[in-house]
């Protein structure tokens, strides 16, 4: 290494409101292990998914003290033992990380560590791996996506809803969205949507449903299933899927909506993926970026200092408008 021994991070000590992510300057640079990589990061995705870690409300909560982040952008810094498909001074970003990405190094597995294609800046590469890698696991693994199938993709304007804009297109299907905001559809439409509705209107749902002609929709990715799930159920086709990506709490359902369609109900989880489908993943979108077809969008971008901020903004902000980034 280059004599790095001290560096700067995020660090939560107590789980708790935005204010609880300090920022330190005096935290150990991780060391690479056996099959471990070593990255010196330019850009750190922002997921909601990390608030929900933070505020301790999540299924698994790390031990404290710890520093956030799994979507990392940058160099290769030094690597460990055994590790042969990166080297130093590539250009990389990551799927997860060992020691946490609001940090100006990053130590992470070689199986989460991916190069970086040429085509996208380090911003574009902290918004790769949470945000497309989910929209993959949810079309491709568990909703089955097939060519000419219609899509709705709620919130189509943050970072998974854009990443399943462009996948769905790419994919072949009829892919229709939803936003909150004028800026919000805009850039739905400008990422594959065919349609975008604001589903702040109170006739957003008809206005689909007239837009399948009655026939409703084939797979519904959704982000925040504890307002929109009951809805949901009632635009599907026969035989539709909601695949759940996200949900802020706990809603009521009719049961009998999902018996007259046939419909299901499809939990999404990414770090339940098997290094396979991982991999199956990584080398569709990869495919997919190379070719110029899936792009991300960066929105915001925020200093590590102002990391408290981008929680709350991410949650917080009336409508999305790309991935959330941290800079070092």
């Amino acid at each position: 290494m280059s004599g790095f021994k001290l560096m700067r991070a995020i660090r939560v000590s107590e789980f708790g409101a935005p204010s609880v992510l300090k920022l330190c300057a005096d935290v150990k640079v991780p060391q690479p292990g056996s099959g471990q990589v070593l990255i010196r990061v330019h850009a750190c995705g922002v997921n909601p998914v990390e608030t929900y870690i933070r505020a301790g409300t999540y299924g698994r909560k790390p031990s404290l003290p710890y520093t956030p982040g799994t979507d990392v952008a940058g160099v290769v810094e030094s690597v460990g033992e055994g590790v042969t498909a990166v080297k130093e001074g590539d250009l990389v970003f990551t799927t997860s990380t060992q020691s946490g990405g609001y940090a100006e190094f990053a130590v992470a597995t070689d199986e989460s560590v991916h190069k970086l294609p040429n085509t996208l800046d380090f911003s574009q590469g902290a918004a790769i791996g949470i945000p497309y890698f989910t929209a993959c696991r949810a079309l491709v693994h568990k909703a089955h996506v097939k060519a000419g199938e219609t899509v709705l993709i709620h919130g189509a304007s943050g970072g998974v809803g854009v990443a399943a804009c462009q996948l769905s297109r790419m994919l072949g299907l009829r892919v229709m969205g939803t936003a909150g905001t004028k800026e919000g559809m805009e850039l739905g439409a400008k990422n594959g949507a065919h349609l975008m509705f604001n589903h702040r209107e109170e006739d957003y749902i008809g206005k689909i449903m007239d837009a399948t002609e009655g026939q409703g929709v084939d797979v519904i990715v959704e982000m925040i299933s504890n307002v929109n799930l009951d809805k949901d159920l009632k635009m599907m086709a026969f035989g539709g899927r909601v695949v759940i990506v996200g949900s802020r709490g706990s809603i009521e359902i009719n049961p009998r909506d999902t018996m007259a369609k046939e419909s299901s109900i499809i939990g999404v989880s990414l770090f339940s993926a098997t290094l396979a489908e991982r991999k199956e993943c990584a080398a569709l979108l990869f495919a997919g970026m190379e070719a110029g077809c899936l792009r991300p969008v960066v929105g915001d971008k925020y200093k590590l200092d102002k990391a408290a901020q981008a929680h709350h903004d991410i949650i917080e902000s009336r409508g999305a408008t790309g991935k959330i980034v941290l800079t070092m």
